[in-house]
């Protein structure tokens, strides 16, 4: 696909650890402040526990590599047995995973590995039902720049993790000529020029945009905020081009804004490449995952 970043798509489980990493301790700073007072005051200094990570509710399991993560980061010497893979799908009260170690550390480590594990498998689960509920259709189900300041490398994987394509994850990736350019350079009369590597996207709100826009034979033309029957037409009008004749790739379509599981499949029938969802990652509600002592 043309503006999809592929070399992340085909490696769902890859991450920057460096970034990963810087994320983790600055959510621990966070979490821990000055010192866990409680567990300093209440658990023996050298107490070893076993506990599980439990699912609460259905879901598609993410982060299991980031909550171990940081474990470790607190202490290297906690024991962190994984007991289901990134990306399955769970039942309730299903083990996620065991670990075994000083009971302080393990304290000092369990909300901000269950709050990642929450968050990423809520938004795993909400994309997996997205693809879903297109499938078998050929669609791709990508994410936007809509994600929490200073977490998007996190949610942007647990997209892929369920089964969704990133889309542009920064600025400097591809070249999205959207509205707010357009307004504020009086329309487009011309593409610019593009450096060697890079695609081009121009968004549109109605099909006299639409038309305007497909002369230009950019990569992708975004259809925002399009009522089916326009998308419908913007498909058909884009079918009915040779781009053989132009020696240019057929330009693809994505359709963008208003799109919930509702209507979703209606308009991935419409012909559409694409459909991008901000609400993937911009209104998340996380998976109750909890940790409960055993021994």
């Amino acid at each position: 696909m043309h503006s999809i970043k592929q070399s992340i798509t085909n490696k769902k489980l890859e991450l920057n650890w460096n970034n990963v990493d810087a994320i983790i301790r600055h959510a621990l700073i966070e979490d821990i402040g000055r010192g866990d007072i409680t567990t300093q005051l209440t658990i023996p200094e050298n107490k070893i526990t076993h506990a599980k990570i439990i699912t609460k509710q259905d879901c598609v399991v993410c982060g299991i590599p980031i909550a171990k993560r940081v474990f470790e980061l607190v202490d290297k010497n906690i024991n962190f047995i994984e007991k289901a893979k990134e990306g399955q799908r769970l039942k309730p009260n299903a083990v996620i995973s065991e670990v075994t170690g000083n009971a302080r550390h393990i304290l000092h480590a369990e909300r901000v590995a269950l709050n990642f594990l929450g968050m990423l498998s809520g938004i795993a689960t909400k994309t997996r039902e997205y693809v879903d509920a297109i499938e078998p259709l050929k669609v791709k189900i990508t994410d936007t720049r809509k994600t929490m300041p200073g977490l998007r490398e996190l949610q942007k994987y647990a997209v892929r993790i369920g089964d969704g394509v990133n889309h542009r994850i920064s600025l400097d990736e591809m070249i999205l000529i959207k509205d707010s350019h357009i307004q504020i350079a009086q329309g487009i009369q011309k593409l610019p020029s593009v450096p060697k590597g890079f695609k081009i996207e121009i968004e549109v709100e109605n099909l006299e945009q639409f038309k305007h826009a497909l002369k230009f034979k950019p990569d992708i033309i975004m259809l925002d905020n399009m009522s089916i029957e326009d998308i419908k037409e913007a498909v058909k009008i884009r079918d009915s081009i040779d781009f053989s004749k132009s020696h240019h790739p057929k330009t693809l379509l994505e359709a963008s804004g208003g799109i919930t599981l509702k209507n979703v499949r209606q308009v991935a029938e419409t012909g559409v490449d694409i459909i991008s969802i901000g609400e993937l990652t911009h209104s998340v509600k996380s998976i109750d995952i909890g940790m409960d002592i055993v021994g």
